[in-house]
């Protein structure tokens, strides 16, 4: 059975098998929390405008679209995770079971070189303890491992493990992942299901630290470039960023930049020259709050 909109159990995704236990904790999606935007009317009942995107108010997000990482990225990642000192908790979460010793003894932060430890459950009663988050409060950043952006809600939306994430970035730290690790850092988690950008029934909330965006990722790889489009058109106030794989958004307060090699496809709603969408690319800049290119 399902209950209302905001809070209670809500069934698993689509072809998803349900795990013993596991109780999603839906949020509210509107203005208020991280979700994605819609109209809103005032006390008269006019329709006011739905508010613009913003990024983070204290530290930094790298968001990448999946596939191979190259230097321009690692650098940038070098730039913002406190340097030399640096404490990066790698979450591998969104991996499949058989991939995750893979996955962390592997990826991307290990190349850099820096102290690190794994922060990894499947039970969420585990994600809501004070020893399962220590480690988050001593990181100066923070890694989100690819796979399926479903699992890191389920696993942790709601729980002391998403605040002490949180945390982190509030004290100026990096936030820093790759395809499902990039999705997860919107407001609005799309590709609920394979193959469908809608989010999952009641794992429509990412992580927030991008406020009314939604991320995809894979774009050039897998045909993308126009997925984002109808979300958008459905969905007043949200704005799509599609990431090119080997291309990362960087984004300081209401501002990113592109590094990589690829695109970022920019979907807010309107033509841009006979395309639903602006093509930024490496060396861009673009204005979150007022949904422009810098100069």
């Amino acid at each position: 059975m399902t209950r209302g909109r905001c809070g209670g159990r809500r069934p698993p995704p689509s072809g998803e098998t349900p795990r013993r236990g596991l109780l999603v904790r839906v949020a509210c999606i509107g203005l208020a929390g991280g979700g994605p935007a819609a109209t809103s009317r005032g006390r008269d009942g006019a329709a006011t405008a739905a508010p613009k995107s913003s990024g983070p108010p204290a530290g930094t997000l790298l968001l990448i679209g999946g596939g191979e990482i190259g230097p321009e990225i690692a650098a940038e990642a070098r730039r913002f995770d406190g340097g030399a000192g640096a404490f990066w908790v790698v979450v591998p979460t969104a991996a499949a079971d058989a991939d995750l010793e893979a996955v962390t003894r592997k990826g991307f932060v290990s190349g850099l070189g820096r102290r690190s430890a794994v922060l990894h459950t499947r039970d969420r009663a585990a994600a809501d303890t004070d020893g399962f988050v220590a480690p988050l409060r001593d990181a100066s950043a923070v890694w989100f491992e690819g796979g399926r952006q479903t699992r890191l809600a389920e696993a942790y939306a709601g729980t002391a493990t998403e605040a002490a994430l949180r945390g982190v970035l509030d004290r100026g730290g990096l936030m820093a992942g790759t395809s499902a690790g990039a999705t997860i850092q919107g407001s609005y988690l799309v590709r609920g299901a394979r193959g469908d950008i809608r989010a999952a029934p009641g794992l429509e909330r990412a992580f927030g630290y991008l406020r009314n965006v939604a991320v995809d990722q894979h774009v050039d790889a897998r045909n993308r470039d126009r997925d984002l489009v109808p979300l958008v058109a459905a969905t007043p106030g949200l704005l799509g960023l599609g990431l090119d794989e080997g291309t990362a958004a960087l984004v300081r307060g209401d501002e990113f930049g592109v590094v990589g090699q690829g695109r970022v496809l920019v979907t807010d709603g309107a033509d841009h020259g006979g395309l639903p969408y602006d093509v930024l690319r490496p060396g861009d800049r673009f204005d979150l709050a007022r949904r422009r290119r810098l100069p």
